[in-house]
């Protein structure tokens, strides 16, 4: 059980048990990509990979963290946490105590031992995992209860991303967070961004013989390494040419006012339909209308390749392998740059599409990708 590799951990670099240990999900986005944070639609599904934190409350001001991923225990005094500090890592669980303190909760020093299946780097979210469940323990442990209530969740995911934005300096939206924290088993997660209101919409392709497989390409990505953000920056520099707050109020008409600016005009372009794709992807899956939810995959797909420009030729591989194979849809999911595809396949095709896929990044000299189906788990809990 990955809950008890976190808490050996914490026994054998603290000296003590943990007070308990808590979980949060990884997520895939089955579509609504870069429009987090222009307000847009999204439609993630919490996975079962997982990070667990076990954790104990101290009586000072320190934050000690380690991880089984093999880095070195990392110690800060909260009234040192700023943008940047502490770096790498840490910054998340340390820019979540940060957050929590800046809305005045009674949040003090932890111990904290981390342990995680939710690959890095690949587009799944892991660092809203950690985040989630620092998160979670830290409400549990100081009695804040945010973990209650939707209402809570939402709250703590929103000082989560504060902790991701201000503290670890990656300029995501809110989706991965939302995921995190407020996801129903068998479900996906309807998040509107512009008011942070959900609905929870049935997946559960077991029902249907399908299954999404997901393809991690191995090709690490960095949402800080400056990429995400220029997209970022890009559209907002084209809601102001447009004079709105966000891309979220512009239709396809409006974007001709862009012409003069061609790529300004394909980035809000990209935001635009697939906001659209989004709610088109929700149709279908309430009308149990696979084809044409496989539709709107490929679409998004494209835009993110083509207008939007943050695809690499591994997911382009994977996507257009799995279509040869007879997927119903597929796509790259995540910030992009690298991480991972996903398709919408029968279950029983699971195995042939990806050996096609492992073949065709043999013979192209790229890594070998790994393979997992993913099927809806819940948000974060306790764990024991």
């Amino acid at each position: 059980m990955s809950d008890a590799q976190a808490a050996d951990l914490f026994r054998t670099s603290f000296g003590t048990d943990p007070e308990g240990v808590w979980e949060a999900p990884g997520r895939v986005n089955l579509i609504g990509e870069h429009v987090d944070y222009q307000d847009g639609l999204v439609l993630p599904v919490a996975l079962p990979q997982r990070t667990w934190v076990a954790a104990r409350r101290r009586g000072d001001e320190r934050l000690r963290v380690v991880t089984t991923a093999g880095e070195d225990l990392v110690e800060v005094n909260l009234g040192e946490v700023a943008p940047g500090v502490p770096a790498g890592w840490a910054g998340y669980p340390a820019g979540v105590v940060w957050a929590l303190r800046q809305a005045s909760y009674p949040v003090s020093g932890m111990d904290l031992a981390v342990h995680s299946t939710v690959p890095i780097g690949a587009g799944l979210s892991s660092s809203a995992a950690l985040e989630g469940a620092v998160g979670a323990a830290a409400s549990d442990l100081y009695g804040l209860g945010l973990l209650g209530s939707d209402q809570g969740r939402a709250e703590l995911a929103g000082w989560c991303q504060r902790a991701e934005n201000e503290i670890a300096q990656a300029p995501t939206g809110g989706m991965d967070q939302a995921a995190a924290l407020r996801a129903i088993a068998g479900h996906a997660l309807l998040l509107d961004c512009q008011d942070q209101s959900l609905q929870q919409v049935p997946f559960d392709l077991d029902r249907y013989g399908q299954a999404l497989l997901v393809i991690d390409t191995r090709v690490t990505h960095a949402l800080g390494d400056g990429q995400y953000g220029n997209r970022r920056a890009a559209c907002e520099q084209a809601a102001r040419l447009l004079g709105v707050r966000t891309l979220r109020e512009v239709s396809d008409q409006t974007l001709a006012a862009l012409r003069p600016q061609p790529q300004l005009r394909r980035r809000a372009r990209h935001v635009v339909s697939e906001i659209q794709r989004v709610r088109d992807a929700v149709t279908a899956l309430r009308a149990e209308d696979l084809a044409q939810l496989g539709v709107q995959m490929i679409g998004s797909h494209r835009s993110l390749r083509d207008d939007f420009e943050v695809s690499c030729p591994e997911l382009d591989l994977a996507v257009d392998t799995c279509l040869a194979q007879g997927a119903w849809g597929a796509r790259m999911t995540g910030g992009g740059f690298g991480g991972s595809a996903i398709a919408l396949v029968g279950a029983d095709a699971v195995q042939a599409t990806s050996s096609a896929v492992r073949r065709a990044f043999v013979e192209h000299g790229y890594r070998e990708p790994r393979f997992f189906v993913a099927t809806a788990a819940c948000g974060a809990r306790r764990s024991r």
